[in-house]
């Protein structure tokens, strides 16, 4: 279900605000699921790593591309005149905290996860989105990827509250991914009676793998938990 993508990313545009091998070992340790290789002269370099995961990259990137100052943007042609400097862990903090603003000033931020692990975190770990009255959290889900909103409920909600529930998704969401992968049983060519009968199967053995979890759809049921067990799980409810 977590399959592997590679990405070619086009470091140059930030050569000349920042260094770009310091910048690099920044997205290295904040992004520990990806496999990254050599910087080229170009400014390109090859990650690897679950779509997700790079979904994340890509989103944080952006970002940093919009905190260049708008001089920077403007004399692209001129690049001697752009000072350079190290990248400072600190300023990372900074500018992520700073996503978006809507015209009420609310802070906001947005996680982009894999469906699937979405739904296991919300029925197993709901304390990942359990906020106080300050924050407001949404989703939306297209298919295999659920975006996730988080935003202050008003311009005196302290705005680094967004971004620690932002953080603390974002953990959750790279634990799971070590771990977790899914089985799925297709209804196809099956009649009535052996859909309820898979059905009522994956419920008698829910109880003995209660960190399993079981979503029917019409044409399927898929199964997500930790690999080995819902393969023993699946295991049995064929048998």
């Amino acid at each position: 279900v977590f399959i592997s993508v590679t990405s070619v990313l086009n470091m140059s545009v930030f050569k000349d605000q920042f260094v770009l091998e310091d910048l690099i070992q920044e997205l290295k340790k904040k992004s520990t699921a990806l496999s990254f290789g050599p910087l080229q002269s170009n400014g390109h370099i090859s990650v690897q790593g679950s779509f997700p995961a790079i979904k994340l990259l890509r989103d944080f990137l952006l970002l940093k591309a919009k905190s260049l100052p708008e001089k920077d943007k403007r004399e692209g042609s001129q690049p001697h005149q752009r000072p350079r400097r190290r990248l400072q862990q600190h300023r990372l903090a900074r500018e992520t905290s700073n996503f978006v603003h809507d015209a009420d000033d609310r802070e906001k931020q947005v996680v982009v996860l894999d469906t699937d692990i979405y739904h296991y975190a919300k029925c197993f770990f709901p304390r990942t989105f359990l906020v106080n009255d300050d924050v407001v959290i949404s989703d939306n889900t297209d298919g295999d990827i659920t975006t996730v909103h988080i935003e202050s409920a008003g311009s005196r909600s302290d705005a680094g509250q967004v971004l620690r529930v932002k953080e603390k998704i974002e953990n959750q969401f790279v634990e799971l991914h070590k771990d977790l992968g899914k089985e799925r049983i297709y209804f196809e060519e099956r009649t009535r009676d052996e859909k309820w009968r898979y059905e009522w199967a994956c419920e008698s053995l829910k109880s003995r793998y209660p960190y399993i979890l079981i979503i029917p759809y019409d044409t399927h049921i898929d199964i997500i938990g930790n690999s080995s067990k819902i393969f023993e799980f699946t295991k049995e409810v064929s048998d």
